[in-house]
């Protein structure tokens, strides 16, 4: 038999603090699954039958309210009538108002010793209001999870209202390896959505771009600041100077808080300047590393993919329109890149390239 699950619920109008017992409902049911139930302990009665006959039971209860009857199920239920409002004589008209009439369910005492006796209690633990952040985007570049400085970052959530006043509240960029900044210039703030112009914080190394964005609030005006982290990273673009020298400078990416990047560009083929990305994404069925240029638009154009298998300099062919032929790149730590994509990016990760010639 099922257990009766509820856990404890922080009771903001006392003082001292209390606690709420919250039941917690496994799921809902209704007319398809009590059919169900009663056909495989009845099978006399098939669940189509009684699937069938229950709107219409509910329906004879409702019509009998409208006469003006009660209805009593014996160890059961009882449905009845009664009114709000009063009046100020006895022969002065009824209030005006759809809430007149009330419907009253009143449960027999034997009905709830019975659902008392045999359920079982089952304990959760403590589910606490926090700011929660479930997506964030970049509205210019139309990206998720780009932290982009000419743009602006929009979070989308629950409970991430906060008071713009109040010093202790508001966003935190925070990066992965170093750096951290309090934002302070919003375009909107409310429950279920934040515009921020992002103030990104610098860390140790130009690789280094990766981030944590987080929320902090009141709920009260004594009460405990609380805090939500969006639990994926963002990351910021990285310019990439690439000239006609045979050996431009290397520029690290993909890489997450190591003191050396994972990747380097280390020279190509380009016409124009040009945004794009690059990817790099361990294929669910081979196990197997692949890097390709994408894009700026999910789903859009992107190069041929290249298997890499160990430490080493590869090509990377560029996609259809794009001003960037081929880009070399050369794999530093291939153990540490496919180990960062497993634990952090669940196997994908997507860093912009802001790619400049001359």
């Amino acid at each position: 038999m099922a257990t009766i699950l509820w856990r404890p619920e922080v009771n903001a109008l006392t003082t001292p603090q209390s606690y709420k017992i919250l039941h917690v409902p496994r799921s809902s049911v209704g007319y398809d699954e009590m059919a169900a139930d009663i056909s495989a302990g009845q099978p006399i009665y098939s669940a189509e039958t009684i699937s069938s006959l229950a709107p219409l039971i509910m329906k004879w209860i409702q019509q009998q309210l409208i006469n003006g009857n009660q209805v009593t199920f014996p160890e059961a239920f009882t449905f009845g009538l009664s009114f709000t409002g009063k009046l100020d004589s006895p022969d002065s008209p009824l209030p005006v108002g759809d809430d007149l009439l009330q419907i009253n369910v009143r449960v027999s005492r034997p009905f709830i010793k019975e659902v008392r006796h045999q359920g079982k209690l089952e304990r959760m633990p403590l589910s606490e209001k926090l700011p929660q952040i479930s997506s964030t985007e970049d509205t210019k570049l139309k990206l998720a999870d780009v932290l982009y400085a000419d743009g602006v970052l929009h979070l989308t959530g629950s409970n991430l209202d906060f008071d713009e006043e109040n010093s202790a509240c508001g966003c935190v960029i925070k990066g992965t390896r170093s750096g951290t900044k309090r934002q302070s210039t919003y375009a909107s703030v409310s429950s279920s959505s934040i515009l921020l112009v992002p103030d990104i914080p610098a860390q140790n190394d130009p690789w280094n771009n990766e981030y944590m964005v987080s929320v902090s609030t009141q709920y009260s005006e004594h009460g405990r600041l609380r805090t939500g982290t969006y639990r994926r990273k963002l990351r910021t673009p990285l310019p990439v100077p690439l000239s006609g020298h045979p050996h431009p400078p290397e520029t690290g990416i993909l890489t997450g808080t190591a003191a050396s990047p994972l990747v380097s560009v280390i020279g190509g083929t380009v016409t124009a300047n040009e945004m794009l990305r690059i990817q790099a994404v361990i294929d669910s069925r081979s196990g197997q590393l692949l890097i390709n240029l994408l894009d700026m638009q999910e789903g859009g154009g992107a190069g041929a993919a290249v298997i890499v298998t160990a430490n080493g300099e590869l090509s990377l062919p560029g996609f259809i329109g794009s001003a960037v032929t081929s880009l070399n790149i050369r794999v530093n730590s291939f153990v540490q890149l496919k180990e960062m994509l497993r634990n952090d990016y669940g196997g994908r990760v997507v860093d912009i390239l802001e790619v400049k010639v001359g």
